[in-house]
């Protein structure tokens, strides 16, 4: 096992966990907690693919002639989240305000 550094609080914490008797030991509750984070990334994944799959759906998609064309739009993207600005064309939400349906 490798040795991991917890802040005082957080010892505290997994101390009382083990005394509580919830578990056996210190390795068990970093376990639970990894376990947690794990199951909550997991959620996060279903959420966002299931959002997809709606927006699918629903027609909110948007259709490319070019890989360059769909390269440009993505580095726009990532500009305005840098810089908080919406000027390639996207609403306050990131949508596009206008796109074509495939």
């Amino acid at each position: 096992m490798r040795n991991i550094q917890l802040s005082k609080q957080d010892a505290e914490f997994v101390a009382e966990q083990v005394n509580s008797g919830l578990y056996e030991s210190a390795d068990a509750v970093v376990t639970a907690g990894l376990a947690l984070l794990r199951e909550q990334d997991d959620a996060t994944l279903r959420e966002l693919i299931q959002e997809g799959i709606d927006d699918v759906e629903a027609g909110r998609v948007m259709s490319f002639d070019s890989a360059e064309e769909l390269t440009a739009y993505i580095m726009g993207m990532a500009e305005e989240r840098e810089d908080g600005t919406t000027s390639s064309g996207a609403n306050q939400k990131g949508t596009p305000r206008s796109s074509r349906a495939l």
